[in-house]
């Protein structure tokens, strides 16, 4: 029960505004995981950008299980297996971001797509956390039950090789 575990990898690209680079975006993440991605929208009315509520700005794609774990290799590659110590929050959580897709090891240029980087996010849990966020009948876990930061570095530096600076 205390073996911690990925719980999902989420990859996010924002675009900023609907149209041509946030198709092109949506295509880098179908090319990428092979899944479809979903449109994230604008929360709150922003005239400086002209995004209104609602409005078309970003794609994700959600990963969990052998599929997460074999984009997270792929990913800490585009890295050089390197993070910061910063990238890790107080909830055991990461992320870090690729500068340009062509740094992934495989991927060559695709001038349909140009040139995007993209977000990654990484949610580390402990088995029994659904018990906190199921909707129905939710109840809370123990603190030794919850993923600290250290831990979550641990955890990295020991399953994927990568060094912390």
């Amino acid at each position: 029960m205390q073996a911690i575990g990925v719980e999902k990898v989420t990859l996010n690209i924002g675009a900023g505004e609907a149209g041509e680079k946030l198709e092109k975006a949506k295509k880098l993440l179908e090319k990428l995981t092979k899944k479809t991605p979903v449109y994230t929208l604008a929360r709150t009315r922003n005239p400086t950008f002209g995004i209104r509520k609602g409005m078309k700005i970003g794609v994700k794609v959600t990963l969990r299980d052998e599929a997460a774990i074999a984009f997270l290799e792929k990913g800490f590659g585009a890295v050089r297996k390197r993070l910061s110590g910063r990238a890790f929050d107080r909830n055991g959580n990461f992320a870090f971001g690729i500068h340009e897709y062509i740094d992934f090891p495989g991927m060559k240029y695709d001038p349909g797509i140009g040139l995007l980087g993209l977000d990654i996010c990484v949610t580390l849990s402990r088995a029994g956390r659904r018990v906190k966020v199921r909707r129905k009948k939710f109840s809370s876990i123990g603190k030794r039950q919850l993923v600290t930061a250290d831990e979550a570095r641990a955890f990295v530096a020991e399953k994927f090789g990568v060094t912390i600076e």
